[in-house]
């Protein structure tokens, strides 16, 4: 018995049929655990959907991305020079983000990232007149720019790029192609329209995997069951139930990701005091699953373990069986699982 991430699989090559269309050379990415899929199911949908090259998070995964997918490679991580060398095919394309490390990348097939308004990493204006000189020893495959997600400023993505894009021109830098990210449909299609002798490649992991919420599910296994009397003492503490009713072994642990949960960016006083009350109640070992039954998120009776995670399931609810499934709410980029079902 497992945790499971059942997958409707009609409706999920749908929705990237529907991405694909809106970003014409549509570069799709399979990074950090391939979004809950892998890499090798996701390197998989990339080739059947016709991808000349599969964006990669690392070295590392590109080495082991490179017997699964048979296009080009996009590394999304910038080169550094004392970075450790993992053997790639010449059909791997390393970003760059500095004049160093173009000049250190003699021969290779390298994408230049110019710094963004993230202010992560990239070639800033006062670089550009120094890589003319760099960009005759590599083969330039591009520029590209990683935009943020939010513009709690007002700014606009279409007008950051267009800045970018007149700077390289002015600095009379080769244009042929530009790496775009988090660009909506109608920005990118006025880019392409503002700039026709210039390919846009919109590189996109979530919206293509995971824009339709409704086409995946997880749920976790029921192994076992054991009916408790309020004050009984069970778990590795050996804690007192707080009622009458079962505890719940579910398939789904700290193995899976289960119980591992991201910083979040809080906005407005709603979210925050939800935040608080969240803390509040872990302070007296009141942490909710993800875990849903009859209709409810369960809290966990313990922390989670980690293979399984044990819950308390009050006598009020059904009784729950062993072999039956809980639907699990989890973040597809934290959670590995047993199974991969396709229905």
């Amino acid at each position: 018995m497992a945790l499971t991430l059942y997958v409707d699989t009609d409706r999920w090559r749908a929705h990237q049929q529907s991405v694909i269309q809106q970003f014409p050379g549509i570069v799709p990415v399979c990074k950090g655990n391939g979004y809950g899929f892998g890499h090798e199911r996701l390197a998989d949908e990339a080739t059947k959907f016709g991808a000349d090259i599969l964006a990669v998070g690392t070295t590392y995964e590109a080495a082991r991305t490179k017997d699964l997918f048979g296009g080009d490679l996009l590394v999304l991580t910038p080169f550094r020079k004392d970075e450790e060398p993992v053997p790639l095919p010449d059909r791997a394309i390393r970003s760059v983000s500095s004049v160093e490390g173009v000049a250190l990348m003699r021969g290779a097939r390298v994408v230049i990232e110019v710094m963004s308004s993230m202010k992560r990493h990239g070639v800033t204006e006062a670089d550009l007149p120094k890589l003319h000189a760099a960009i005759d020893e590599v083969r330039l495959e591009g520029f590209a720019i990683h935009l943020p997600l939010d513009r709690t400023d007002g700014s606009d993505a279409v007008e950051e790029v267009i800045g970018w894009m007149d700077r390289l021109r002015a600095a009379r830098l080769p244009l042929d192609t530009m790496f775009v990210s988090h660009l909506k449909p109608n920005e990118f299609a006025v880019l392409q329209q503002q700039f026709p002798q210039t390919r846009f490649r919109a590189r996109i992991g979530t919206r293509l995997w995971l824009g339709d919420h409704q086409a995946t599910e997880y749920r976790g296994a029921i192994l076992d069951v054991t009916r408790v009397a309020k004050g009984e003492r069970f778990g590795y503490r050996q804690a007192r139930a707080s009622g009458d009713g079962w505890l719940v072994v579910v398939a789904g642990g700290t193995s899976h990701g289960v119980g591992l949960e991201a910083p979040k960016a809080l906005h407005g006083m709603t979210s925050r005091a939800k935040g608080v009350a969240r803390a509040g109640l872990a302070t007296v070992n009141r942490n909710l699953s993800p875990f849903v039954w009859a209709g409810k998120q369960r809290w966990f009776a313990e922390p989670p373990h980690m293979q399984v995670s044990i819950l308390f399931i009050p006598s009020d609810a059904p009784e729950p069986h062993v072999g039956e499934e809980l639907t699990a709410i989890l973040r597809h980029t934290t959670t590995m699982v047993d199974r991969t079902m396709d229905r």
